[in-house]
């Protein structure tokens, strides 16, 4: 969960994220056909309105999430929130098969085309939309990998509810409520720092500003 905390105490670009020893936790929104399907057969494509062939955009951030769908109120395509638990292995995996979205001014390699994963490093946001002077990664999935990477989903969970009970308490007030106590009241995950090789840390540019 991303909190307030000054530019100098967390690095510019940092994977944050729920995770356990075997999984990581990322999330998606999408319309209620697709979502329910996704969540009765624990199959992201069970719904034919699913397209693989569309570039599907993950996010370890639930801040982040809860930001791009505006709590799932957004629109209709994004009414659903899933929340997608992937191994670690196969994580890293999307992860080294990236190029990151260059900045203004910049261009991509043919080589960099060429791969099926983009990264962005957004501005983070805090649980009531406020810019945070460090990033957020965005995981763009397209291509071959497009197609494969449904089937290494373990386990998929609708977390709608969870976002918009937090779009409520947002609404109410949340001075003075630390991220404690909006975990133990099932306002947001847990999150912390998701940790990576210096390889695969030097091909995302996580230590560039």
């Amino acid at each position: 969960m991303s909190s307030s905390k000054t530019q100098s105490s967390i690095p510019y670009r940092q994977i944050r994220a729920h995770y356990d020893t075997e999984t990581i936790t990322v999330y998606q929104a999408y319309s209620a056909i697709i979502a329910t399907a996704a969540v009765e057969a624990q199959k992201l494509n069970a719904s034919p309105d699913f397209k693989p062939n569309r570039m599907t955009w993950i996010k370890p951030s639930w801040a982040w999430m809860m930001y791009r769908s505006n709590y799932s109120l957004k629109d209709p395509q994004q009414s659903h929130i899933l929340a997608l638990k992937i191994p670690h292995s196969h994580f890293h995996r999307i992860l080294s098969s990236a190029s990151v979205t260059p900045g203004h001014g910049t261009t991509m390699t043919a080589e960099e085309k060429a791969k099926p994963v983009r990264v962005q490093w957004d501005p983070e946001r805090s649980i009531d939309m406020k810019i945070l002077p460090y990033r957020s990664i965005q995981i763009g999935i397209s291509g071959h990998l497009g197609m494969e990477w449904v089937d290494w989903i373990e386990r998929i969970e609708d977390v709608t509810q969870m976002a918009r009970k937090l779009k409520e308490a947002v609404d109410v007030g949340l001075e003075g409520v630390g991220v404690e106590e909006m975990v133990e009241r099932g306002l947001v995950p847990r999150e912390r720092v998701y940790a990576l090789d210096e390889e695969l840390r030097k091909s995302l540019k996580m230590d560039l500003e």
